[in-house]
């Protein structure tokens, strides 16, 4: 089966014929992937922005749909046949061992989930079953940018109605939010990026408000539209520290700063409000939960109360994929999707 493997950082993909292993080890999935999305967490694999990467050769892909095609031992909450995302978060089911592949007689290391292959092994426990009418094209959404973006508004932040909202990066994630935010009747919310194209989208997500700046003057015109305490909310998709420092800016005396982005390097913050009501935390996947909340938003999609088919705006080959990586790092295109099969 052909698969992207990253062997060395900072360096194209190689997509490459690697070999399964010979057997299903307890609580493994073999599925046929039918699409795999593109996440910022790969960029940053690719990049080894958290240091050198000691699995190297690894595959990759932490988002996509698929069919079940066998089960290993233990498996009760797919079988074979079944359709369903491939997620990252955890899920109910087996963690089971990480699967080890081979290429050219060397090993490939890999995840409890990966998606950048026409076939992966995957722990069932990063497995949610799907209606097989749900559009597989759609699905890899809800591997991370979805559950993540909606978990960060409904469980981190817990918005209330009439909350002022500030988004620092509007692309996958943050498109997301915006429609989350929205949807819980958030006001205003507000979406800041480098690209106008990435504003024009949001504002079809629920940006009531956009602004394209490199944080160069924003305060002044921040606080013309949440007024000059600052936001009751404010968060960061970037992982940049300059733009994590300004977000706690401007986030009120007795508000939330979410970090949805992972910063590559420290940041300098006046902490002094922390001791009292204001709140800067990390978020890790907003704390969703991939059985319970798949199936909740698939009812949304259903019923035209969610919108996922805009948000992407590419779609590659599997051997296309270093194209596609590059079309991400660009910050011209929404969410890009891989077709496998």
């Amino acid at each position: 089966m052909k698969s992207a493997i990253l062997v060395e950082n900072k360096k194209p993909l190689i997509v490459a014929e690697i070999d399964l292993p010979k057997k299903l080890e307890f609580g493994q999935v073999l599925v046929k992937v039918s699409y795999s999305g593109i996440c910022g967490a790969q960029i940053n694999e690719i990049d080894a922005v958290k240091g050198p990467d000691k699995f190297l050769p690894h595959l990759l892909g932490h988002e996509g749909s698929g069919i079940v095609e066998k089960i290993g031992e233990g498996v009760t909450t797919v079988k074979s046949g079944d359709h369903v995302v491939l997620h990252w978060r955890k899920s109910k089911g087996i963690e089971s061992v990480t699967p080890k592949y081979s290429w050219n007689g060397k090993k490939v290391n890999s995840g409890w989930v990966t998606t950048f292959s026409e076939k992966t092994i995957a722990s069932e426990n990063r497995l949610t079953v799907i209606p097989k009418s749900f559009d597989m094209r759609i699905a890899p959404l809800f591997g991370c940018s979805v559950i993540s973006a909606f978990g960060v508004v409904n469980n981190d932040a817990k918005i209330k109605i009439g909350q002022s909202v500030l988004i620092f990066g509007v692309g996958g994630v943050g498109l997301n939010i915006a429609q989350a935010a929205s949807m819980v009747s958030a006001y205003p919310i507000v979406g800041i990026d480098l690209h106008n194209h990435k504003i024009s989208m949001g504002k079809k997500f629920g940006l009531t408000h956009g602004i394209t700046s490199n944080l160069d003057n924003i305060k002044s015109e921040i606080y013309k539209i949440v007024g000059d305490k600052g936001a009751d909310v404010t968060i960061e998709t970037t992982g940049n520290p300059k733009v994590i420092e300004k977000a706690y800016e401007l986030t009120a005396s007795d508000g939330k700063t979410i970090l949805v982005g992972v910063p590559n390097d420290k940041i300098s913050i006046y902490s002094l409000p922390l001791h009292f009501k204001k709140i800067l935390t990390g978020s890790h996947g907003g704390d969703s939960v991939p059985d319970i909340d798949i199936p909740r938003y698939i009812r949304l999609v259903n019923q035209k109360k969610m919108t996922l088919e805009n948000l992407i705006t590419h779609e590659f080959k599997l051997t296309d994929i270093n194209k596609a990586v590059d079309l991400f790092r660009s910050g011209k295109a929404g969410r890009i999707v891989i077709k496998m099969n």
